[in-house]
């Protein structure tokens, strides 16, 4: 073992062990026949580099991964690496120095391709080494890949299906839509990227045709749209208003003209919605002209909670707009182009971007008189979740998939799925599954899967080969060496099956969360591959992905799986929380708060950053997460665990100690309390393995190492100190070396490298091919573990008396006594002496011979619980008799009277305070006090700076850098009364140092240590 080695040097050393020893190979292969435990690997994208969110969910990837292998499961961990869609077009488009769809086209699809296809793997290295690094164990040599022909196929296989199912269809409708990107997206990708925002709204002046000074009041959060007018909308069944308001006529829903004019309008007549249906008005602006439109047309969507009752239609730019006015069969316009600019129909806007024209139009309508108010006001926006920009709704072509027909088997197939949290089951899923709308499947871009449909040019037809056979068979073409990417599959002609006519592909690509959906498919090469049984591969036992995720990958797994094969794709469900930075804010490099997970490993090493990931907080919710939380996993586990084994391994060493199963001493009390403790950490960590329950299993562990750090080994150095090897000895040993062996299992999952330091070291073999250690209840004592608990509380009241007194450890004191709820404690005395430096200790019933206390009322509390009776009962608190106070503190609770009805007084509505003797000190927490007696005797004080002078020679031993082991002899020089002292003292010195020899004013020329002994000089000489 190197003593300088660095955590993260360490862990570079047993990776390379790791791989030459193929330990990772060798844990999958010993389990080849056993039972499946599927796993999926969400795809990243390989042209970004990793973040802190995603070492968190590689973490707990891989720690369900190793906990499952260890348990005996065949655990095959396939990677993936997602390579299509608009983040690679983006990256590419930046790189070249273009922008936009025209200037990719000028510079050539075929060559835009190959730089796509170059970039994907921009940072694959990169991704490799901090997954490494990480010790995520993954199957990285044999990836599945979006973008080769296989899994192309495989997703075509699908979509034909589909296709022949009647549910792949194309539509004209209203979709949100990227301007930047220039293409559409799903309502799942549009639910990923929605942000505050301040906007303008407007209310417009729509003037009655053939009446004068007469307006319909059309409320628009979307002032762009006014100039593509085609219809207002009113509710049938509300009731409108015709006011008279500084001269001119409105037409308002009558509920809100309060509202609306400040209690200044008269109402002049009222009518229903209905009657107003088929009404004529002039537009506020005549950029268009239409052949039927501008009139007023009913819709049960709107409403009066807001706006003025009445609401402005644009066909182009929504989707109950666009719904309207095809039932009513008005005309359709659209002024907007595909980059979100303004058409030449409006020439004082042409060639602007829509969303940045807001005031331009609310300008217009003050200068033509036709805009009633203006506000602004903050509401929740869609943006684009790949290049940021504000999304439009805008009608479009393009290709649907009939999920709304699939809406009940989908909810019915949640059912069936464990979801951890379990709220978002029914919650965020479920919502969004109840109103799940048709998936936009079409992408108007170039990088991506190629929609396999072919129509015929002549009479409509359609075709969706399922596989690059049936399409040669459809083509006459031999297409063995063919690349399925834009632009080459284009020049695959076919003949039509029904009137030989020509069939053209149709030329958009997929949502690239089609791609990602098929993967339980596609990365088998399913259907066509023979080789697997692909029933051993589906469904997967578990899927862990991110929060953001939910309409993300989690839903586009169900919708693929419901459509291809009709049954969940997956078992159970866990969607992780955000990992924010430490005030709470959502990390980003922009913000200077992001943290680089590469670095915090080179600090900290992986196991540490592993480690704070798991017992920080349940791994859904969001984590405050900071250089201080991995320093914290640091120190408080891994460092400690190392430390712990390091005592071992140093003192077996000198002993030549080997584990012998068959011999392992005579157990003392504290070794049985550790096995027992060890026991129940291993049933308690299953338990939670099995529930998903991380956080908790990690915690048990790590408590236990702190018991066997900061209570087992601190209680038992002397045993390992001791000469020769007694079966007492023996005992400590194989305790000592079952609790490491063990821990080393069990935490094996969460801190891979120093596991498998600890346990090769130990064994000789690697923890990751052991397996999972299995708790058995019935050999825990949990009566010992409760006596522990209890002494352990005792001792750490006498330390917080001791730390307020400033009266130190090393200075003892006489007497201790002690009331326990837990009984039957005389048999741990020794060690709350020892601990506590304590001569005598009093096991009491009660210390009401030594506390007075007084109560007041805690008003805080009293207020809400006592009302108007808080004043009476505060006089009553502060009168109790020493009889009542007696038996609130034994009952914890105490009925009183105010005006003879009982009232019950609580603890919880009072603050205690404990008054003891002069030289006593009280301390009480949980059911446990402790008085300590201070005054200090000549023979106290005389051992207590006894104890002293052994820390200083101690730390004297260990600046020599002197063996452990080594004993030495002690020369004194001092006074005659001083020497008498040291003599008198002598055996706690030898039982406490390796002494061969203590010497009495023995001359000392050059002493090793000079200090004081009663405020007189002492010369200590150490002969080694």
């Amino acid at each position: 073992m190197q003593q300088k080695e660095s955590a993260y040097e360490k862990e570079q050393r047993i990776k390379q062990k790791w791989q030459s020893d193929h330990t990772f190979q060798q844990s999958i292969a010993q389990r080849k026949k056993a039972k499946p435990f599927v796993f999926y690997e969400g795809p990243p994208t390989a042209n970004g580099l990793p973040h802190v969110g995603h070492a968190f969910g590689r973490t707990v990837k891989d720690i369900v991964a190793r906990y499952k292998t260890m348990q005996g499961f065949y655990v095959e961990r396939k990677a993936g690496w997602d390579t299509h869609g608009l983040p690679v077009e983006l990256a590419v488009e930046k790189e070249l120095g273009i922008s936009g769809k025209q200037e990719i086209e000028k510079y050539g699809i075929e060559k835009f391709i190959k730089k796509c296809q170059e970039s994907v793997f921009t940072y694959e290295k990169k991704w490799r080494v901090f997954t490494e690094d990480l010790g995520y164990w993954l199957d990285m040599e044999n990836p599945y890949v979006t973008l080769e022909n296989n899994y192309i196929e495989s997703v075509w296989s699908i979509l034909s299906h589909v296709h022949k199912n009647g549910e792949l269809y194309k539509g004209h409708r209203v979709s949100p839509y990227c301007p930047s990107c220039q293409t559409s997206l799903s309502s799942h990708e549009v639910a990923q990227g929605y942000k505050d925002v301040k906007d303008l709204s407007a209310t417009a002046k729509f003037k009655l045709v053939n009446e004068e000074n007469v307006y319909f009041l059309g409320w628009t959060t979307t002032p762009w749209t006014l100039p593509a007018n085609v219809a207002l909308a009113v509710n049938a069944t509300l009731q409108y208003a015709k006011v008279q308001y500084e001269g001119d006529y409105y037409i308002v829903v009558q509920s809100l003209v309060e509202k609306l004019f400040s209690g200044q309008a008269q109402i002049v007549e009222t009518m229903p919605g209905s009657a107003l249906k088929g009404l004529k008005y002039e537009a506020p602006f005549n950029f268009v002209t239409l052949e039927k439109g501008h009139e007023v047309v009913l819709a049960d969507y709107v409403t009066d909670s807001s706006g003025t009752g009445i609401v402005h239609i644009a066909p182009a730019y929504g989707e109950d707009d666009y719904r309207i006015v095809k039932e009513n069969g008005l005309s359709f316009v659209n002024i907007v182009d595909g980059r979100g600019c303004y058409t030449a129909e409006v020439p004082p806007l042409a060639g602007r971007f829509v969303k940045d024209c807001d005031v331009d139009i609310i300008k217009m309508l003050a200068q033509s008189g036709r805009l009633f108010s203006k506000e602004k006001y903050e509401h929740s926006y869609p943006h684009c979740w790949r290049c940021d920009s504000p999304l439009l709704y805008y009608a479009t072509d393009s290709w649907f998939i009939n999920m709304q027909k699939h809406r009940d088997e989908l909810v019915k197939l949640n059912s069936t799925v464990n979801w951890y949290p379990e709220h978002i089951k029914e919650g965020r899923f479920g919502n969004f599954l109840d109103h799940v709308l048709d998936w936009n499947i079409s992408r108007n871009r170039y990088w991506g899967t190629p929609l396999n449909v072919w129509q015929c040019d002549e009479c409509g037809h359609e075709v969706a080969p399922a596989s690059i056979a049936e399409l040669q068979q459809l083509s006459g073409q031999s297409l063995d060496t063919l690349e399925l990417h834009k632009p080459y599959i284009d020049t695959v002609v076919c003949q039509c099956p029904l009137c030989e006519h020509t069939m053209h592909r149709t030329p958009e690509v997929i949502d690239v969360w089609f791609d990602s959906g098929s993967m339980p498919f596609a990365q088998h090469h399913y259907p066509f591959n023979k080789d697997i049984d692909f029933s051993q591969s589906f469904p997967a036992d578990v899927v862990i992905e991110g929060i953001d995720q939910t309409r993300g990958f989690f839903y586009s797994l169900l919708a693929v799986s419901t459509l291809y094969k009709g049954v969940a794709p997956y078992k159970n469900v866990l969607s992780l929380g955000h990992i924010l930075d430490e005030d709470g804010r959502k990390m980003s490099k922009s913000k200077g708060n992001a943290l680089e997970p590469s670095e915090m490993m080179e600090a900290y090493g992986a196991d540490a950053l592993r480690w704070a990931f798991m017992t920080d907080s349940a791994p859904w919710n969001p984590k405050r997460f900071s250089h201080k939380t991995v320093q914290e996993a640091k120190s408080k586990f891994v460092d400690t665990f190392d430390n712990v084994f390091r005592f071992y391994k140093m003192y077996a060493d000198i002993d030549g100690y080997v584990y012998d199963a068959q011999n392992k001493g005579i157990h003392t009390k504290m070794d049985e309390w550790i096995l027992s403790r060890l026991e129940h950490t291993k049933v308690i960590a299953n338990k939670a393995m099995e529930q998903y329950d991380f956080t908790q299993a990690s915690r048990e562990m790590g408590s236990f190492i702190e018991e066997l750090s900061n209570w087992y080994i601190r209680r038992n150095r002397a045993r390992f100190w001791a000469t020769g090897m007694s079966d007492d000895k023996l005992a400590a040993y194989a305790t000592l070396y079952e609790s490491l062996t063990t821990i080393a299992q069990l935490a094996a999952p969460f801190t891979p490298f120093i596991t498998e330091d600890i346990y090769t070291t130990l064994t000789g073999q690697s923890v990751h091919l052991a397996d999972y250690p299995i708790g058995d209840a019935s050999t825990i004592d949990v009566t010992l573990e409760a006596q522990m608990v209890a002494v352990r509380n005792i001792v750490e009241l006498g330390r917080r008396i001791r730390n307020s007194s400033a009266v130190k450890v090393k200075q003892p004191l006489s007497e201790l006594f002690i009331v326990s709820p837990v009984e039957e404690l005389q048999d741990y005395a020794h060690i709350i002496k020892e601990e506590l430096n304590i001569k005598e200790l009093h096991f009491v019933k009660t210390l009401e011979d030594y506390e007075k206390i007084d109560y007041k009322l805690n008003f805080k509390t009293a207020g809400i619980a006592f009302g108007k009776n808080v004043n009476v009962m505060k006089s009553l608190v502060e009168n109790l008799t020493e009889q009542q106070k007696r038996q609130f503190k034994l009952n914890g609770s105490l009925v009183l009277h105010i005006d003879d009805e009982p009232i019950v007084l609580k603890r919880e509505h009072v603050e205690k305070t404990s008054h003891v003797p002069e030289g006593f000190a009280f301390e009480e927490e949980a059911g446990y006090e402790v008085l300590m007696n201070l005054q200090l005797t000549e023979d106290l004080l005389q051992e207590g700076q006894m104890r002293e002078m052994i820390r200083i020679i101690q730390e004297k031993r260990k600046a020599l850098d002197l063996p452990v082991e080594k004993y030495i002899e002690i020369n004194f020089s001092a006074n005659e009364e001083n020497i008498e002292i040291l003599k008198k003292f002598e055996a706690l010195l030898q039982a406490n140092m390796l002494v061969k020899r203590f010497n009495y004013n023995k001359k000392i020329v050059t002493p090793t240590i000079t200090t004081k002994l009663f405020d007189d000089e002492l010369w200590i000489e150490l002969v080694y």
